[in-house]
């Protein structure tokens, strides 16, 4: 008689461990293993969601990973250019090593394509919202592919935009082509590696966008209450030249998000599981790219948004562009007028020395006759350099209190002082 309840408790405890098992390995993918469509991995925290969506009024459907409690928030997408066209899909690691994506009718529209034989592959979603590839005999962090790597629209912690120098790779954001189709629309984000690292918004190979240069803390004109939720880094060495962040606290979570209109926003989220805009770019008139001439200032405290440097006026009525009153002849009395808290003009002509004090920065400056501006840019944590600029300035902004700008040193000649 006794043995029935024996038995039914033998049923419990192996129910019990089989089911935490399956939890234990919610966030992994096993060799031979797949997720069909309506299937997900979740990372082990249960931060973040992979599987298959539907986007919008769209019917197609695309591998994606997103927020677990905000599942309209897709961070990364497989097949963007290639949707499945009904609930059919199918996801397998294959026994070499790499992810493979399936659709309807069997055909290979998407993989991991690492080259080689891998002996015991293990996928696994982490809870930074990275899908990685592994060797489960290696070492914990040495991934052999990482979705990391191959951005979409959305920027999380601990990802990077910019450039591989060794084998010139680029990694970059590009927004989707509409709410309904996450294939590359218009508009990319990216790293400019030439000079001071500057980040551009552009549309197709034309400039929509720019902060400043890397300071040291920060970029130019971005909003300075961003080093109270989160810390920007730009890691520039002989091997590659990047920017990522970190957030503040593990409380906070936070994306950037370049959307299909080509603004960039900073996202919060929030109690009630909706997202806050710390800030977007281009925030106001004056926060497109070019929106005055050359050798003009762009503010948005004026009716008439540009304003010729002093020492320059207006080249004509219809033409933004602004001309010395007086050229330089490089002779005695030449000097400098201050333009305070601005977003420096972009790197076009330019040259950087990061030996040169303020002091001699002015000095070297002068001495160069075709200098016609200088500042002098923090360009690490405790470390200034000499940026100065030859020819015409372009796409200066004054910016406001809350946003980080510098002072520019634009040069004239003696009368024009």
């Amino acid at each position: 008689m006794e043995t029935a309840p024996v038995f039914t408790l033998i049923c419990l405890v192996v129910l019990v461990f089989s089911h935490l098992e399956l939890s234990e390995e919610a966030d992994v993918l096993g060799v031979e293993g797949s997720i069909s469509d309506g299937e997900t991995l979740i990372s082990s925290l249960e931060t973040f969601e992979l599987g298959f969506f539907s986007p919008g009024k769209s019917r197609n459907r695309y591998l994606g990973i997103w927020y677990k409690n905000s599942p309209g928030a897709v961070v990364w997408v497989a097949n963007r250019n290639n949707p499945i066209a009904e609930r059919k899909g199918v996801l397998t690691l294959s026994d070499t090593g790499n992810l493979v994506l399936f659709n309807q009718t069997n055909s290979v529209i998407w993989s991991s394509n690492v080259s080689g034989t891998v002996q015991d592959p293990v996928a696994r979603l982490l809870d930074t919202g990275n899908l990685v590839l592994k060797d489960n005999k290696s070492m914990p962090e040495s991934y052999l592919w990482q979705s990391f790597d191959h951005p979409s629209d959305t920027l999380l912690a601990g990802m990077k935009i910019g450039w591989n120098l060794k084998t010139g790779e680029e990694r970059y954001l590009t927004s989707w082509k509409s709410a309904d189709d996450p294939s590359p629309g218009n508009f990319t984000y990216r790293l400019d590696k030439n000079g001071l690292p500057q980040l551009f918004i552009d549309r197709g190979s034309v400039k929509i966008y720019r902060t400043g240069p890397w300071n040291g803390i920060g970029f130019g004109a971005v909003p300075a209450v961003q080093n109270l939720v989160f810390k920007p880094i730009v890691i520039s060495n002989e091997n590659e030249v990047y920017h990522t962040y970190e957030a503040a606290s593990e409380a906070i979570t936070m994306r950037l998000w370049l959307n299909q209109s080509g603004y960039v926003q900073r996202l919060i989220l929030n109690q009630r599981s909706s997202w806050d805009v710390l800030y977007s770019a281009p925030f106001d008139k004056c926060g497109s790219y070019g929106s005055c001439g050359v050798n003009s200032i762009c503010s948005s405290r004026r009716a008439d948004a540009c304003e010729c440097i002093k020492g320059f006026i207006s080249k004509s009525q219809e033409s933004k562009n602004c001309v010395r009153e007086s050229s330089l002849d490089c002779q005695k009395g030449e000097g400098f007028t201050r333009l305070v808290g601005v977003k420096v003009p972009d790197l076009l002509k330019f040259q950087l020395n990061e030996s040169l004090n303020p002091t001699r920065c002015e000095a070297e400056c002068l001495k160069d006759c075709s200098c016609t501006a200088y500042a002098n840019m923090n360009v690490s944590e405790g470390r200034t350099g000499c940026l100065m600029w030859f020819g015409d300035l372009f796409d200066i902004t004054e910016v406001a209190d809350m946003y980080r700008g510098e002072d520019v040193f634009v040069r004239l000649s003696a009368s024009g002082l």
